[in-house]
C-alpha cells in the first residue's frame, strides 16, 4: 500500500513541477493527433455530406462500408500502414517508418471513417430538413453538400471532437508504425503501456491523469458547444 501511496504521490509532484519529460510526450501526443484530426475532417466531411445529399450507385454499399471502418482494429490499421511505409512498400522511399508523420497516417485513417459516418448522418438529417429549400433555389447536389455543411459546423464540431478522443487515446496502430522511441514517437498512451510493464508507476500515473483530463475536457467543450449552437440557432 505505501509503493502504490508513493507512486501516485510521485505522479502528481511530477504534475506540479511540469515535468520535462512529461511535457515532451504530451506536446507530441497533442500535435499528433490534432494534425492527424484535421486530416480525417478535410478527407471525411466532404466524402460523408456527399453520401448524405448523393445518389450514385454503390452509395449504399459505401455508407454501410464507412460505418462498419469506426469500429476498424488499431493493430490491422497499423499494420497496413507500416507495410505502405515499410522499406519495401510502396512508400517506403519517403523514409517516414518510425516518425510522428506515420503516426499521424495511421490516425488519420483510423479517424478519417469516424469523421465521414458521423457527417453523414448529421448532414442527412439537415437535407432531409432543406431539401425542397434548396431545390427551389437551384443549388446542385455537390453545393447543397457544401450548403449543408456549413450550416451544420457546430453539429459537426462533434464529429471532429469524436475523432480527436479517438485518435488522442490510440495506442496499437502508433505503437507499430512510430515504434515508440524516446525523444522521438513516444506518445502518452504508448508511454503507459511501457512504464506499466516495466513497473514504473508515477509517469505512468502521471500521463493517465492527463489522458483522462484531456478525453473529459473534450467532452465537455462538444457539450458546450452542442448547447450553444442549440441556444443561439433554436
Amino acid at each position: 500500500m505505501t509503493e502504490f501511496n508513493d507512486a501516485f504521490l510521485t505522479a502528481w509532484q511530477l504534475l506540479a513541477v511540469s515535468d520535462a519529460r512529461l511535457s515532451a510526450i504530451v506536446g507530441l501526443s497533442l500535435r499528433v493527433s490534432l494534425v492527424a484530426t484535421l486530416v480525417a475532417c478535410v478527407v471525411g466531411m466532404p466524402i460523408g455530406a456527399l453520401l448524405a445529399v448523393g445518389r450514385f450507385p454503390g452509395r449504399r454499399v459505401l455508407i454501410v462500408l464507412f460505418n462498419g471502418l469506426m469500429g476498424l482494429p488499431p493493430v490491422v490499421v497499423g499494420l497496413l500502414v507500416y507495410l505502405l511505409l515499410s522499406r519495401a512498400g510502396p512508400l517506403g522511399q519517403f523514409g517516414l517508418l518510425f516518425s510522428p508523420e506515420a503516426m499521424i497516417i495511421a490516425q488519420a485513417v483510423l479517424v478519417t471513417p469516424i469523421v465521414a459516418a458521423l457527417t453523414r448522418q448529421v448532414v442527412a438529417d439537415e437535407w432531409t430538413e432543406y431539401r425542397e429549400q434548396l431545390r427551389s433555389l437551384g443549388a446542385s447536389r455537390s453545393r447543397a453538400a457544401a450548403t449543408l455543411l456549413w450550416d451544420g459546423r457546430f453539429s459537426l464540431s462533434t464529429a471532429a471532437l469524436a475523432g480527436f478522443g479517438r485518435a488522442i487515446a490510440e495506442v496499437g496502430a502508433v505503437m507499430i508504425v512510430g515504434g515508440n522511441i524516446d525523444g522521438v514517437t513516444r506518445v502518452m498512451t504508448t508511454t503507459i503501456a511501457l512504464e506499466t510493464s516495466k513497473g514504473d508507476l508515477p509517469l505512468a500515473l502521471a500521463l493517465g491523469f492527463i489522458l483522462i483530463s484531456v478525453v473529459l475536457a473534450i467532452n465537455a467543450v462538444a457539450y458546450a458547444v452542442r448547447g450553444w449552437a442549440e441556444r443561439r440557432w433554436g
